[in-house]
């Protein structure tokens, strides 16, 4: 009886997560994650935790969480992960403004943006 249960969006070897609105621009989080593409798991937490942009911290949870998702929720073995994807999409954007000179307006964007990681399994050449 019941549901059937959904399919996965993922490859059976692979695990994602996605962290939503995050406080900085698409364009900066992306350097972010451009720093972990196709690299180690463990490396690449290494590489965040010792980066100095502000949003690596938050990227670096993001990470983790899809580590534990693939350990806990796949069963995959987290020494043989990599970073298979990590992408950047927009949020919203807060609009906020200064007045200037002559009566006129300068706007101020605070944008918002979200970052979607997913992680593999592959095994090790011997």
């Amino acid at each position: 009886m019941g549901q059937e249960k959904n399919p996965r969006r993922v490859a059976d070897n692979e695990a994602m997560a996605k962290l939503r609105m995050l406080r900085t621009s698409p364009q900066k989080l992306n350097l972010v994650a451009g720093l972990i593409r196709g690299k180690k798991v463990d490396k690449a937490l290494n590489d965040l935790t010792f980066s100095k942009k502000r949003i690596a911290v938050d990227v670096k949870k993001c990470l983790q969480s899809a580590i534990a998702n693939a350990e806990n929720n796949h069963g995959l073995d987290v020494d043989e992960l990599i970073v298979a994807e990590a992408y950047v999409g927009k949020n919203l954007v807060m609009k906020r403004g200064r007045p200037r000179a002559r009566g006129r307006f300068g706007k101020i964007m605070k944008p918002f943006s979200e970052i979607t990681i997913k992680v593999r399994q592959v095994e090790e050449q011997a």
